[in-house]
């Protein structure tokens, strides 16, 4: 397949796929890989990956079962890429409500995209690599396309916009060839990158419950929202459980001592032994 280049063949029909464009993103897939083997799933796990990832911060991933497959960015235009740069997208779309790390691309975040390439799955479920799996998913396969939750972190107003950071897809390479036209129209600037993008092309998006995506700000904003047994994948955005020091140590402790957990090599917490926010 173009633009992809698979390390072995698939095992199982159905796959949770995550991306790794850059090392950081390579710390924070292995503990998302292990929270999926942990959660006791037969799916495949796949890790689609870019050239300039350090192999030796891949190679653990492919010891916990992993099929990697080697990717390239999206053949956009020139002018795509230079309005989705990091410099341009974050001045025309500020993140105001928390910090995005130096490591983040936006550009990168199309990349996402080549799953749909991957007609060896007939249904794929995908998971950002800042993202703990808390209990299995599988029924997620069953979902229809595009299934994702809604950008829930703040107040009611978060229920009109998709969070791209979980969702399910159907590969298909029609689906792919019509996504790359649309996606690089002249004059076209998705403003949330990919995340603005799906909720445009599947405008129609079947929304899950908060609970498969539940984002960490949610632990701020809303506390009253948190129920620990209710969470399957709990999402690190804006600040990385891995970075150090972290900016917001003092207010998401709790969540950032779960991560490390799953990144290491010994027991997980029950997640109903797990603090309250305010406890």
């Amino acid at each position: 397949m173009e633009g992809l280049r698979p390390s072995r063949p698939a095992v199982s029909g159905r796959a949770y796929v995550t991306l790794v464009t850059n090392d950081a993103y390579a710390w924070g897939a292995r503990a998302l890989i292990r929270s999926i083997r942990l959660s006791g799933t037969k799916a495949d796990m796949v890790v689609m990956h870019t050239a300039g990832v350090t192999p030796n911060l891949l190679n653990p991933l492919t010891a916990m079962g992993a099929r990697m497959v080697e990717i390239d960015l999206l053949p956009t235009s020139a002018e795509f890429n230079a309005a989705h740069s990091r410099q341009v997208q974050h001045a025309a779309a500020p993140f105001s409500k928390g910090d995005k790390a130096a490591f983040h691309s936006p550009l990168d975040n199309f990349a996402k995209l080549r799953l749909w390439q991957m007609t060896e799955y007939r249904s794929i479920v995908f998971v950002d690599a800042d993202t703990l799996m808390l209990r299995n998913c599988d029924r997620l396969f069953d979902y229809p396309e595009l299934s994702g939750a809604p950008n829930v972190y703040e107040s009611i107003a978060d229920f009109h916009r998709l969070n791209s950071g979980v969702f399910t897809a159907r590969p298909d390479a029609h689906t792919f060839d019509e996504m790359l036209q649309e996606l690089d129209a002249p004059d076209a600037f998705w403003r949330r990158t990919d995340q603005t993008f799906l909720q445009t092309f599947f405008p129609d998006w079947h929304g899950l419950p908060v609970f498969f995506n539940m984002l960490q700000y949610v632990w701020i904003n809303l506390p009253e929202l948190w129920d620990w047994e209710s969470i399957y994948i709990l999402h690190y955005q804006y600040e990385k459980p891995w970075q150090t020091p972290h900016p917001k140590a003092a207010e998401l402790g709790p969540l950032i001592d779960l991560w490390r957990a799953y990144a290491g090599f010994g027991p997980v917490p029950d997640p109903a032994t797990l603090p309250l926010p305010g406890d």
